[in-house]
């Protein structure tokens, strides 16, 4: 592949991944809209390994209490903050991978591929972003998680498999709705990335496994190595803002996105 679609690629994946605006909306929308063959599974699951590096590294203490947590949990006891963590997260990814293999197996995750879901999503669940934003309580902050916000987050999280919707952004939403601050909804947010990503890079990894080739290895290096260094960007940027900034400027985008997207879908 030329190395130019693939920095188009891994900066649209990269940038997207933890803004709250949708990176497999705008993975789909690449073939979709520009022509450009579609990259594959092998490149997708590149990517998505470079994005999780970049918040692994980027909340790397609250990933070491976590898989120190892990630990713990495993044996049984949950008597620190990052078992607890561990468990809220664990519970929190059930419903995403629950809902993914209902989509696989039932064919629907192919037909929800098109323009036209994606702006639908992107209007509706930017509008809903806004609204939980600017109506939520601020009465908790990350250390405040439960395990029953925790289910509640697991859930909205799933709605994230139609494309358009956004992980990051639904589940911020669910975040500030349950009255996270919006560092705080981010933080968790980003926190229940990694195993949803683990979760589905692991599923994709099966069969990308079976067409895998030097060429395509090397592709994938690249567009990690790519992604990577975009997402990092991405997500120092957006939590630095976070502080003085709302999420408005992203359900602008969505908003104007997703009207063009219908506009170009139905016409």
């Amino acid at each position: 592949m030329p190395l130019t679609h693939l920095l188009i690629l891994a900066l649209i994946q990269g940038i997207t991944e933890f803004l709250p605006i949708s990176s497999s909306g705008h993975l789909i929308l690449l073939p979709n809209l520009t022509g450009m063959a579609d990259q594959g599974q092998a490149l997708d699951v590149a990517v998505h390994v470079g994005t999780l590096l970049a918040v692994i590294l980027y909340f790397r203490s609250d990933v070491q209490a976590v898989t120190i947590g892990l630990g713990r949990l495993l044996k049984g006891k949950i008597d620190t903050q990052g078992a607890f963590w561990a468990l809220c997260l664990i519970v929190a990814t059930i419903p995403v991978v629950l809902f993914g293999l209902a989509l696989k197996l039932s064919g629907y995750n192919d037909l929800l591929r098109s323009t036209a879901v994606i702006g639908w999503t992107m209007l509706i669940f930017g509008l809903v972003l806004y609204w939980a934003d600017q109506t939520g309580p601020v009465t908790k902050r990350a250390v405040n998680w439960t395990l029953k916000d925790a289910v509640i987050m697991g859930l909205w999280q799933a709605l994230a498999l139609i494309p358009g919707t956004s992980r990051s952004g639904i589940t911020i939403t669910a975040g500030r709705q349950l009255g996270y601050d919006r560092e705080s909804a981010a933080r968790l947010a980003m926190l229940m990335s990694i195993p949803t990503i683990l979760a589905s890079g692991a599923l994709l990894s099966v069969e990308v496994a079976q067409e895998a080739n030097a060429a395509i290895m090397h592709d994938a290096a690249i567009a990690a190595l790519f992604a990577f260094f975009a997402a990092l960007a991405a997500l120092t940027l957006m939590m630095r803002l976070l502080k003085s900034v709302s999420f408005t400027p992203y359900v602008i985008y969505r908003v104007i996105l997703g009207i063009v997207l219908l506009v170009i879908a139905y016409t």
